[in-house]
């Protein structure tokens, strides 16, 4: 049986009945750059995540690095970020001269460890960016009491989490300053190519923002300040305003997905429960957990990846492959060990926990379109190589 970690043709052929008649509209419009389809995308956006404002942008990517534009990021200032994370979060940061400060992870969020956070904040910090890592939410609650504390603002990096929501009620990207979110094609909510979106509850920030993407021009030909061309593209637009509707049923079969996975593992004897942190005989597979607050409410995790934990990954790996099914490792370096940070020189001692995600974390299958078989197959070989 073929398990692939991802199959977008089949989410493409359940709505191309949708998607083609949007796209041939925009194709006989020509009106192919912002327009009707990127403002309609924008108030969906806006409504959806519990925001004031919304700006479409050119990627998940360039979000980040019009944030930090927007406010007036230096050379030499000091952006505190997770160590583990895709790499644009660290990237955008040291483009803009700036100097990306990183902070060891949380053991079973895989979240930025916000308890650390405050040991990295002197007089040069100018923003703090959590990313809401693999769909689910950090702790927001101490990094809004930081944020409130310090006068530093919090720039939320949602790529990964459009829909996620923090304690049973509000969303990610409607808690900071400003929320990036990315919508490359495998996300959740993907585009047929690159894509991304501001969130902000600042109408002077998105007036700022819709400037910038268009190069700092307004009105035609004059420039106040320098933006870039962050513009994105109404077929893009198009697109991701038909599968917004079917963007909850794509999160609940993720979530489904995971259960399932779960409970055959635990059945499977790999793993006791989870949230489990350490290694042992009960628990050759550690499963990732949607944390509980102390109120009993819980994060409304989206599962854009399925993150689990094990020893010797690499054979692990090379199994599973050998048994087609479909496997990613995010993330196998750490900013701090990256040869573009070595300038940095960080210790790698102060990062144990996300030196240890990533040595034994790999990405199953979860996507929405996965079937119950597929997935019984995926525990059954796990069972396998572990006995």
């Amino acid at each position: 049986m073929k398990v692939p970690l991802l199959d977008l043709k089949l989410q493409y052929q359940s709505i191309k009945n949708e998607i083609e008649p949007a796209m041939l509209k925009v194709a006989e419009s020509q009106m192919l750059i912002l327009g009707e389809e990127v403002a309609q995308l924008e108030k969906n956006i806006a409504s959806y995540c519990q925001t004031e404002f919304v700006v479409a942008v050119s990627s998940g990517t360039d979000a980040l690095l019009m944030a930090l534009m927007a406010i007036d990021l230096k050379p030499g200032d000091k952006v505190i970020i997770p160590t583990y994370s895709f790499f644009a979060t660290a990237g955008v940061v040291a483009r803009l001269g700036a100097i990306p400060v990183f902070v060891d992870s949380e053991p079973i969020t895989f979240n930025i460890d916000t308890i650390r956070i405050r040991e990295k904040i002197n007089s040069k910090t100018k923003a703090i960016i959590p990313v809401h890592l693999y769909g689910q939410c950090a702790n927001m609650d101490e990094l809004l009491k930081t944020s409130n504390e310090y006068k530093i603002p919090i720039i939320e990096d949602c790529a990964q989490a459009i829909g996620a929501q923090y304690k049973d009620g509000k969303y990610a990207g409607s808690f900071g300053l400003m929320g990036c979110f990315s919508f490359y094609p495998t996300k959740n909510l993907g585009a047929f190519g690159e894509g991304g979106i501001i969130t902000t509850n600042s109408k002077e920030l998105s007036e700022k923002l819709k400037q910038m993407r268009n190069h700092g021009m307004n009105p035609k030909y004059y420039h106040k300040f320098i933006g870039g061309n962050f513009r994105l593209d109404a077929l893009q637009a198009a697109v991701l305003n038909v599968k917004f509707p079917h963007l909850e049923n794509w999160h609940q079969a993720r979530r489904d997905n995971a259960i399932l996975y779960s409970k055959l593992f635990i059945e499977a004897g790999l793993s006791e429960e989870e949230g489990k942190t350490s290694f042992d005989i009960n628990n050759k597979v550690l499963l990732p957990k949607p944390v509980y607050q102390n109120s009993g409410q819980k994060n409304y995790h989206i599962y854009n990846q399925f993150i689990i934990r094990v020893q010797e990954r690499d054979k692990l790996r090379d199994f599973l492959s050998k048994n087609e099914i479909g496997t990613e490792i995010y993330y196998p370096v750490p900013f701090h060990r990256q040869e573009c940070f070595a300038y940095l020189k960080n210790n790698d001692k102060d990062f144990p926990i996300a030196n240890g995600l990533a040595e034994t974390t790999i990405a199953l299958p979860i996507f929405p379109e996965l079937t119950k078989e597929q997935i019984k197959y995926v525990v059954e070989k796990f069972k396998e190589f572990f006995s």
